[in-house]
């Protein structure tokens, strides 16, 4: 069976299809968020150590670390900082460093800059997940050698020089290319986690459908993982989380492996752990148990991210051995 295995320094995480879901946490991005661009701009990562630590509180198994911020002000002073290769390699590194020293966790390099990614896998310890690669001829010349040379799996998103298809066919077809690529440079199709891209429901009625249909071929024909951004599916709509938590059980039952979410959302985890327990990932049931009670100090009126650290002191967590590059 397809194992992708990651790695910190001391803890194994193995995306599979008989392993428990992998929740990927999505909280470490300044895109989008102004106020974590603008402290990251000063020198502040207070907001990203607080994320770290919540996220894996509430159930992250591995976290995704996103150098996208926008400096304006230095921008103002530095035309330098108008260019995202000059701002996000060495912010990448620092993310790195300090979110390392708190949380045990793989990481997920995550960065559209080569020299960001770069940065990012020399100051991992482990084994992380390198984000992303897509069907691009430029993306993928500047992307392979760095999965080659670091040793590392990679999230190929199905999207190519002609843009995001709404067909199927054409997303398969791009993963299906990416992975013969990757081949070529000796990387094996157990180290690529494919995005299928997941299209808002609200867009299109089909989305849902195509992408379970979608996760089922990528996993019989090509023998991948992968992966997706959750929240995705329900943008636009109201009661996203509803949405959601309806979505990923689906999801992993079609063969789908892990995804990119806010792990401090309760009800989609929730549904994770629901879906982990009936695909029988979860063995005797113990993250359920230990889940519910979480949930079951939360309606006594207990805050939840003090509930999820109380969760998972009491019932401990697995390491694994020391990850190692080759």
């Amino acid at each position: 069976m397809t194992r992708t295995v990651l790695e910190s320094k001391s803890k194994t995480v193995v995306i599979g299809f008989d392993e428990p879901f992998c929740v990927i946490g999505e909280r470490i991005n300044p895109t989008g968020r102004e106020r974590l661009a603008a402290e990251l701009e000063q020198g502040d990562f207070s907001t990203v150590e607080r994320d770290a630590v919540d996220q894996v509180a509430c159930g992250a198994m591995v976290l995704d670390v996103n150098s996208g911020a926008v400096f304006t002000n230095r921008m103002a002073a530095d035309p330098r900082y108008a260019d995202n290769n000059f701002v996000e390699p060495p912010l990448m590194r620092d993310l790195v460093t300090r979110i390392q020293a708190l949380v045990d966790v793989p990481l997920c390099i995550d960065s559209s800059v080569p020299g960001a990614l770069a940065n990012g896998l020399e100051a991992c310890e482990g084994r992380p997940l390198l984000n992303s690669v897509t069907g691009e001829e430029e993306r993928l010349e500047l992307v392979l050698p760095l999965v080659k040379k670091y040793n590392v799996p990679v999230v190929a998103i199905s999207n190519d020089d002609t843009g995001i298809s709404e067909d199927p066919e054409v997303r398969f077809a791009v993963a299906q290319k990416i992975v013969q690529r990757a081949a070529d440079f000796g990387i094996p199709a157990h180290d690529i986690v494919v995005d299928p891209l997941v299209m808002p429901v609200g867009a299109m009625g089909s989305a849902g459908q195509q992408v379970f249909a979608l996760v089922r071929r990528l996993r019989s024909e090509l023998g991948v993982n992968t992966t997706c951004g959750a929240s995705n599916i329900s943008f636009g709509l109201p009661q996203r989380h509803g949405i959601n938590a309806a979505f990923l059980p689906m999801a992993i039952a079609a063969g789908m492996t892990s995804a990119i979410l806010n792990p401090m959302r309760a009800a989609e985890m929730e549904a994770i752990r629901a879906a982990n327990f009936l695909m029988n990932h979860d063995a005797d049931g113990y993250e359920w148990i230990r889940f519910s009670r979480v949930l079951n100090a939360v309606a006594a009126g207990t805050p939840f991210l003090d509930a999820s650290r109380a969760g998972v002191a009491a019932g401990g967590s697995r390491g694994g051995r020391r990850g190692r590059r080759a």
